[in-house]
């Protein structure tokens, strides 16, 4: 049977779900916390050394790299690429989550690829992004660089202030706003091994449509359109699964606004008509071959 670690916290709903879905499919499960893994070198061992694991598992599968210092992140990362060039398959592995989490990277990538995003600038230089928002002729949302779940979003209407840099880590990243003034709606599609399996329309109660923010799932037809931009900005970053975020602008057209590697997916999967952990289950032993 084929042994696999799941990176999660102990009590992480989607860390339970895909514990279960793997068993099901006849594979031995441990769930543990990266943060608790480590290096161990100069002896006869691997060298990467995951808690109560006498051997490296034959896949790894990463639902969270918790938050911590610069140090703690760069650590847990670096973990993830030694068991890459050991050998065990990771998913997702640290390279494709190294691109989502820096939002300035999934943007260049996906404009590389010619996937259509809103106009965006990332600088830490706060003249050229005072400039910008000058320059601008629609509203401009500020985010983190590194943030999810629509955390310190700031809206700037043209010729407005920069919000300040420390709370942005001195980084101003900024995007054109491209949604509705009202009604505010967006897409999430989950995409697993290069297939859309499931998709879902937020309705917010505000401009920020994010479930944790109060938004409204509803289930929606996956359409070519989302279908196919889906799949091209996980290609982009080299992701195995991922969650997109879609927003239509005002003439209509899709633009995708984000790719998460490490996706939660408890609303979507109250809409969606599949098992979203068993599809990623069998997308994991598919991979082990």
């Amino acid at each position: 049977m084929p042994r696999i670690v799941i990176f999660a916290e102990a009590r992480d709903w989607h860390g339970r779900r895909l514990a279960q879905a793997l068993r099901a499919s006849g594979a031995t499960v441990a769930t543990r916390s990266l943060a608790s893994c480590g290096f161990a070198l100069g002896g006869a061992g691997p060298g990467v050394v995951i808690p109560n694991e006498a051997e490296l598992p034959d896949a790894v599968l990463v639902k969270t790299v918790a938050s911590g210092s610069f140090e703690q992140v760069t650590l847990r990362l670096s973990l993830l690429h030694a068991l890459d060039r050991l050998g065990v398959i990771v998913i997702n592995d640290a390279r494709a989550i190294e691109r989502c989490v820096d939002k300035a990277m999934t943007s260049f990538l996906l404009h590389r690829a010619g996937i259509p995003i809103p106009s965006t600038l990332a600088t830490e230089d706060g003249v050229w992004a005072a400039q910008a928002i000058a320059a601008s002729k629609t509203d401009l949302v500020q985010k983190p660089l590194f943030g999810s779940q629509g955390r310190d979003l700031a809206r700037i209407a043209p010729g407005g202030a920069p919000p300040p840099a420390e709370p942005y880590a001195g980084v101003h990243y900024l995007q054109q706003f491209v949604g509705r003034q009202s009604g505010w709606q967006d897409y999430r599609v989950m995409v697993v091994g290069g297939t859309p399996v499931a998709a879902m329309q937020r309705r917010g109660t505000s401009w920020i449509t994010n479930v944790h923010r109060g938004a409204r799932c509803e289930a929606v037809e996956m359409s070519r359109g989302l279908a196919e931009l889906s799949i091209g900005a996980v290609e982009a970053v080299g992701a195995d699964y991922a969650g997109v975020d879609l927003i239509e602008d005002p003439e209509g057209r899709l633009r995708v606004l984000e790719v998460n590697s490490m996706p939660a997916w408890r609303g979507l999967q109250s809409v969606a008509d599949c098992d979203i952990a068993e599809r990623l289950a069998r997308h994991v032993l598919a991979r082990l071959g």
